[in-house]
Parts: C-alpha cells; structure tokens; sequence
C-alpha cells in the first residue's frame, strides 16, 4: 500500500514490516527526566518497523552502521492504515503491550478515514463514515490504560480541497467522535489532530478547522508530518494556532511536532530525489517548550514519497542521505526491562499495518530448498487486502516470486513487493531489502484490490 503521500505540499509513509528483527544497534534510546509539555517518559521503539528489518538482514551493507545507530535505533510511530475492523483490536493490543513491557510510550498513527489523501497516491481508508467509526471503536478497545500517542489522521484537516461542505462536516464530526472514542476507552491517550505545518494553511484557517474537528476533546495537534520545516518555524506557528483557539475559547491544547526529516534544507514536500535532506531533532518528550508535548518520528526516515520510489517503500539510500551527517543521538540507557533486540526474526510476529481477517493457514515450509507462501484475506464489499507470508524451505533463499490467482478481482496497490499484472494471475516479486529469506524463517508482502480478492493458495519459486 502506497501510504502516504500528497498533491503537493507533503507525503509520508507507512512502514509495512512484518516481523521483528531488529540488531543490536551501538544507540540507545533517549530517555527523558523531564517535559516542559504534558507528557513525561521514554518513547516506544517498534521493533517491526522497516528500516529495523533492514538492518537485520543487511549487517554487511556500508550504509548500516549510519542507518542503525541514528535510525533504527530510535523511536518511530507505527501506522494503522489498513481496513481490519475484525483484527484491528488485537493488533493494537500486541503492538501497546509490548510497549507497556518496557515502560515506554508507543505512537500510534491512525490513517484510515475515508477519501484519504484526496484519491491521490494514499487513496484508501474505511469504505463509508459508518464503517470507519466501527473500525475505530475496535481499534480503541485494544489501547489499554496507560500513556499512548495517538496521531489521528493526517492530512485530514489541512487538505479539504476535494470535499463538499457536506462531505467537510460529515469528516469533522467522524473525527471529533472518533476522538471521544478513543478517551473513552482509554483516558490516559493523548490524542492530536491535524494541524498541517507552517507553509501550508493559516494558523487562523488551522484553528478553525481544529475547532470544527473537536479539538476541545483531544490533547492538541500534529504539525510538519512528512516535511521539511524547520523545527523553530513549527514551534512559531504552533504558538500562533495556540493563540488563536484561545481566543475561541478552547484553552490547554499542546503541539507535537514532527522532527523525523527537518535537520536539513526545507523546499519542495517530496523527498526522494534530494540529499541534502537531514534528520531534525531525535523523538522526545523532554522539548523544553510548554507549548510542545514532543518531538516524534512520525514519518519514518527512508520511507519514500512516491515520486521517484513507491509510497511507503523503504529506501536504504534515502535512509543514509537523512542520517549521514547528522549529530549522534543521545546514548542515556533505556529501562531495564526493554526486552533486548533479536537479530533473528521471530516467524509468529503478525503484520504491521496489514493483519488478516482470518489468521493465515497453519501449513509448514516445504521440507527441501525453496519457498512456500500462503495469504490471508481481508474482505469487504467492493474491495480487500491479502497479506502474504512466505516462508523459506530448510535453506536460505536469495530472492522469490510468488504468484496469485485474481480472477475476479484487481490490484490497486502492493508493499513489499514489485507487482507485474493487475488481474488473472498476478506475480509478485521480492524488493532489494527482502529478497534475502533465511532457512525456515518468513517475510511478507502485501496488496489492495477492487471486487474479489483472491484464495488461499499461491505459488511460490526462488529466483
């Protein structure tokens, strides 16, 4: 899934990785004493997330050290983006226990409302309103009681551009009520709402439409998720929005900003062809700022734009462009009881932002060399999604092609994986960091589709 990038002023990406992996990385996290904010504590690490994985299965690449030590070993915010109202709750469940395990804060970035992006390269989202609240009331169920980050819907507010006034009011109430459900379920969330960034709309227009979003019920609001600007211009403008809901009234909200590709030149949203691009400030809660709860990754480094490179693809060579360069992250320790990292990634570990309807089939790898793959399918009417799980035989497997029957349907979008058809049969083909599979260990791959999505049953061969 091509997750998320914009018409003109912005993009970012989800990070689509399926299983933990991560290696030991010579940085720790930043732990924080102290915030000048309403929040207080360490962030959450994901162990999922894309630019970990890479690190795990590339220990021999030139750009891993740079990588590893000023990317993967920071706090990222994981993206629930995918239509799974029936596993969303659990996912949830998984991702904030192992994070309440290590006595850190998770960021959860929830990007699911429909007509999302404006049907530009991210389309996608809940099918209808109605679906979409179900979705989120499933998706609060699974946040627990303790302190969680929730960055709820980017591009929401800022980019309106292809909505009625209709259309406007109906997105302004499911997210002043998604908010509420979300407090509801667990009170201890913090929850912010799209505030664009400071070369976009007026901080008067921002407070507006915060305003007509039920900003009153949440913490605050994101800026600068997937740009470029500087770090004290967010800051500026997010006084200038403060003041402006305060003389509406609506007193105590609180910025988060995010730092994730800022340390460089500002200019044009998308990034995959620039170098001189660089990390912004590391992900804490301790900013100094009463008017900022914190600085968050909330793009995550080395995921594309979709302008030279797929939306939400991981791109080691952008991911070394951002940290190469760049200040070292603080080294103070982590609690002791984070769980320490594995350089093995465990083969049980669902998908990150794709988890299935149904769990995929309980089949074994193939008792030789080669590759097996098997799908799980999450389907609604009109559309779906497939996860695909393939496994490699008792070696290791340096590249795979997996085919799909799709009779009745056709693909929209795909992660992980270079796509050749839309309909009938369909190959899927490994991307440069997933090729490489160890002996009876797993990778994943995903797509999204119109009309019937496929069976259980696919083939896979080595390359």
């Amino acid at each position: 899934m091509a997750i998320l990038s914009s018409l003109r002023r912005r993009s970012a990406a989800i990070s689509v990785a399926a299983v933990a992996g991560a290696t030991a990385v010579g940085v720790c996290l930043a732990v924080s004493s102290a915030s000048a904010g309403t929040l207080s504590g360490s962030l959450y690490r994901d162990p999922s997330s894309a630019v970990v994985r890479w690190v795990a299965a590339n220990p021999g690449d030139s750009r891993t050290a740079v990588i590893r030590d000023k990317i993967a070993s920071q706090p990222q915010a994981r993206w629930f983006a995918n239509f799974n109202p029936s596993t969303v709750q659990s996912e949830v469940s998984g991702f904030i226990g192992a994070a309440n395990a290590a006595q850190q804060i998770p960021v959860l970035a929830v990007y699911e409302i429909p007509n999302r992006d404006c049907g530009g390269a991210s389309a996608g989202g809940a099918p209808d309103l109605n679906q979409y609240q179900t979705w989120v009331s499933n998706f609060a169920r699974g946040l627990g009681n303790q302190t969680v980050i929730i960055i709820l819907e980017t591009d929401s507010l800022a980019l309106l551009t292809c909505l009625s006034s209709a259309e406007i009011n109906a997105r302004n109430e499911a997210i002043s009520t998604a908010t509420r459900t979300i407090k509801s379920a667990n009170p201890n969330a913090k929850v912010y709402l799209d505030g664009g960034h400071s070369t976009w709309n007026s901080a008067g227009e921002t407070a507006n439409r915060l305003r007509a979003a039920g900003v009153q019920y949440a913490d605050g609001f994101f800026t600068n998720v997937s740009n470029y600007n500087s770090t004290s211009s967010e800051a500026n403008f997010g006084r200038a929005v403060i003041s402006a809901l305060n003389g509406m009234g609506i007193s105590g909200k609180r910025q988060v900003i995010d730092t994730s590709r800022n340390g460089g030149a500002s200019g044009d949203w998308c990034g995959d062809d620039n170098t001189d691009r660089r990390i912004g400030q590391y992900p804490t809660t301790n900013t100094g700022d009463a008017n900022i709860d914190a600085y968050l990754w909330v793009k995550p480094p080395g995921e594309a734009d979709g302008c030279r490179f797929t939306a939400g693809s991981f791109q080691p060579d952008l991911a070394f462009s951002l940290a190469n360069g760049a200040p070292n992250p603080p080294t103070t320790t982590p609690p002791t009881t984070t769980p320490p990292p594995t350089t093995t990634p465990p083969t049980t570990t669902p998908p990150t932002t794709t988890p299935p309807t149904t769990p995929p089939p309980n089949t074994t790898p193939p008792a030789g060399d080669g590759c097996y793959a098997s799908i799980a399918v999450n389907q609604w009417a009109g559309g779906f999604t497939a996860s695909v799980t393939v496994t490699a035989g008792k070696s290791d497997i340096n590249g795979w092609t997996v085919t799909v029957p799709l009779p009745g349907g056709a693909v929209t979008s795909a992660w992980n994986a270079q796509v050749s058809g839309t309909s009938g049969t369909v190959g899927f083909t490994n991307v440069s960091y997933n090729g490489r599979v160890l002996g009876r260990q797993s990778t994943n791959f995903g797509f999204q589709g119109t009309g019937t999505g496929p069976g259980v049953l696919a083939d896979c061969v080595t390359s």
